[in-house]
C-alpha cells in the first residue's frame, strides 16, 4: 500500500497517548456484539428464544479504534488497519469520519492519496463542506489527544471543590473537548475526556439566536428523560444555567443550552455544527449522564482551558479567602456597616437591589445573634475575562445549629479588592 496522508503521518507516528489505543479484550467485545447477519438468516425454530440484544456501545470506544488505525498507518501496518477500520465501520456505520478513513485505506491500494478524504472533487459546494467538516473533526481529535493536560494538573477555574461536587466538567472549545473529573477526600482526578461539538458561529454566546456556545462557568440545571425528547437529541440531554448571573450583569440574552446527544444515523458532528449547544456521541453522553449531579455539577466552558498544578489555584485564591473570612466575620459579628463595606454599589440579586438587600441582611443578623457562622461545603469557581469572578457556593451554618441555607455569591474583584455583586439562596 502506497503512503497514506503524509503529512498527518509524521503527527501520528508520535502519537503515544495512555487509554487512546483500544484494549483487544474491549475491541472483541465490540465486535462480538455487533450484528451477526448470518445468524439472522439461519432457519427459525418453533419457539425461538428471544435473541440478546447487541451489547451499548462503550464511551470513548469509537474514537480509540480510530486512534488505533490511525497508529496503524503511522506504523506503515496498513493490512491491520484496514482490517480494524472495516470492523469500526460495521460496528459503527453512522461514524461518517471512520467511513471516510476507511475509504482512504481502500483507495490507497490502487491509487496514491495525498490527504484525508481524498476523493474526486463532489459536484457541489455541500458536498465538499462536508469532507472539510471531516476533516476538521479528524483534526480535533487528534491535536486534543496528542496535546494532553499535564499528569495531575487541573483546569485553574477549579479552585476548591467541596465533598458535595462529586463530578466537575471542563470543556476546552478550541480542541473540541470536554473533560470529566471525579472529586474524591484524595483530590480531583481526570476520569474521562470526549469529543465534543459547539455553535456554528463559534463561542463567545451574547444574544439569542446567534448559534454561539456561550463561555463561562454553569451548573447542570436537570437531566432531561430521553423519552421526553424527540430523536434529535440522542440519549438525553443536561440543561446548563445560561444565562448565569454574570452573563444577565451584561445583557447576554438567550436560553436552552444544553449538553445532548446527537439524532439516529449520526454518530457525531462536526466541531462546529450546533445552535450554542455542546453536543456529544450517544454512547459518551450515556456515562455522562450516569455521572454527573443535578444542582452540584459545575460545567466550566473555556475557549482555550490553562491546567495548573492544584495547589497554585490555592494559592492565587489566598486574597479572595481573606476576603471571604472577612465577610464571614462580619455577618457573625452583627455589624451592618462592616457587612455592607463587603457588597458591591452594583449589587443586583433577582431584581433587587443593595438599598433593598440591606433589610435582608439585618433580618439574617438578628436571627444568626451574634452566633459565629460556618460556610459549610465551601465550593470556589473562578472565571477569569474582561473581569475577575469567584462564584462561591456553601451552607451557611450558625453555631449551634445542624444545617443552613445553601448559598451561591457572585464576586468580582475591584482593584486590589474584593466585592459581591451577587448573592441568593439556591436549592
Amino acid at each position: 500500500m502506497r503512503q497514506l496522508f503524509p503529512l498527518l503521518l509524521v503527527v501520528l507516528g508520535l502519537l503515544a497517548v495512555p487509554g487512546a489505543q483500544a484494549s483487544k479484550k474491549s475491541h472483541a467485545k465490540a465486535v462480538a456484539a455487533a450484528p451477526d447477519k448470518a445468524k439472522a438468516k439461519a432457519k427459525a425454530k418453533p419457539k425461538p428464544k428471544p435473541r440478546p440484544q447487541p451489547k451499548q456501545p462503550e464511551a470513548g470506544e469509537a474514537e480509540a479504534r480510530l486512534i488505533e488505525v490511525y497508529q496503524l498507518l503511522a506504523r506503515g501496518q496498513s493490512r491491520a488497519a484496514l482490517n480494524m477500520s472495516q470492523q469500526l465501520v460495521q460496528t459503527y456505520p453512522d461514524f461518517h469520519l471512520a467511513q471516510l478513513v476507511h475509504g482512504d485505506i481502500l483507495a490507497s491500494r490502487k491509487r496514491p492519496v495525498r490527504g484525508m478524504g481524498d476523493v474526486p472533487s463532489p459536484l457541489n459546494p455541500q458536498g465538499e463542506a462536508s469532507l472539510n467538516e471531516l476533516r476538521a473533526e479528524s483534526q480535533a481529535r487528534l491535536t486534543a489527544l496528542t496535546e494532553r493536560p499535564p499528569q495531575g494538573a487541573l483546569p485553574a477555574e477549579f479552585i476548591n471543590l467541596s465533598a458535595r461536587n462529586k463530578h466537575a466538567i471542563a470543556v476546552d472549545t478550541s480542541r473540541s473537548r470536554l473533560y470529566l473529573f471525579a472529586n474524591s477526600a484524595a483530590g480531583m482526578r481526570l476520569v474521562a475526556d470526549y469529543y465534543i461539538s459547539v455553535g456554528k458561529s463559534g463561542v463567545e454566546k451574547k444574544v439569542e439566536g446567534d448559534l454561539r456556545t456561550p463561555l463561562g462557568v454553569y451548573f447542570i440545571t436537570s437531566n432531561l428523560d430521553p423519552k421526553s425528547l424527540t430523536n434529535f437529541y440522542g440519549a438525553g440531554a443536561l440543561p446548563i444555567n445560561y444565562p448565569n448571573i454574570l452573563d444577565s450583569q451584561r445583557g447576554k440574552t438567550g436560553k436552552g443550552i444544553w449538553l445532548h446527544g446527537t439524532p439516529p444515523g449520526q454518530f457525531s458532528r462536526p466541531p462546529q455544527a450546533t445552535d450554542g449547544c455542546l453536543v456529544l456521541a450517544n454512547p459518551d453522553l450515556r456515562q455522562v449522564i450516569q455521572m454527573v449531579e443535578v444542582g452540584t455539577t459545575p460545567v466550566v466552558i473555556s475557549q482555550r482551558l490553562k491546567w495548573v498544578a492544584p495547589d497554585k489555584t490555592l494559592t492565587e485564591a489566598q486574597a479572595f479567602r481573606s476576603a471571604l473570612a472577612a465577610w464571614q466575620q462580619a455577618k457573625s459579628a452583627g455589624n451592618i456597616t462592616d457587612l455592607l463595606y463587603h457588597y458591591s454599589p452594583s449589587f443586583s440579586s433577582y431584581g433587587k437591589t443593595l438599598s433593598d438587600w440591606t433589610p435582608v441582611l439585618r433580618n439574617e443578623q438578628a436571627n444568626i445573634k451574634g452566633r459565629s457562622i460556618e460556610l459549610k461545603d465551601l465550593s470556589l469557581l473562578r472565571w477569569i475575562d474582561a473581569t475577575d469572578t469567584m462564584i462561591v457556593t456553601f451552607g451557611e451554618v450558625p453555631n449551634g445549629n445542624r444545617t443552613g441555607p445553601v448559598k451561591r455569591q457572585y464576586w468580582a474583584r475591584q482593584g486590589s479588592q474584593w466585592k459581591i455583586f451577587f448573592e441568593g439562596t439556591i436549592g
